[in-house]
């Protein structure tokens, strides 16, 4: 087993020492992709994982995501879902659009037998 974009590895810890935060380096399709790869390059597993993070839409909604070191991810509580409306949705597909192309740079560049795979769920699970 392996968590996505082997966080553990050096060369992960190396890419996102050089991004500003964790939001941007998420969004940047290059690094994204660049860090998917990794475990296949170094163990030629038979599935990649997407690099993302489902805290990507609540920020994209901006709900006030942040990711504090030493602590890790934080969102405001959503007392009152009703607050969660149309204004929310605006320009989502803009703002998420690097993590579509982080899809297709990676799917272009992984050997033909190896599957590309991600996560779904509610960011408020």
């Amino acid at each position: 087993m392996m968590r996505q974009a082997g966080r553990y590895l050096a060369e992960y810890r190396a890419i996102r020492a050089s991004q500003k935060d964790f939001v941007s380096f998420c969004l940047n399709p290059d690094k994204a992709s660049l860090v998917t790869l990794q475990p296949i390059t170094r163990y030629a597993f038979d599935a990649a994982i997407i690099f993302s993070d489902i805290l990507l839409i609540p920020w994209a909604m901006k709900l006030n995501v942040r990711f504090k070191p030493g602590i890790g991810p934080l969102l405001d509580p959503i007392e009152k879902p009703h607050i969660i409306n149309v204004k929310y949705l605006h320009n989502l597909e803009k703002k998420l659009a690097p993590v579509g192309k982080a899809i297709e740079i990676t799917k272009s560049l992984l050997p033909v037998n190896t599957a590309l795979i991600g996560f779904t769920g509610a960011p408020w699970t």
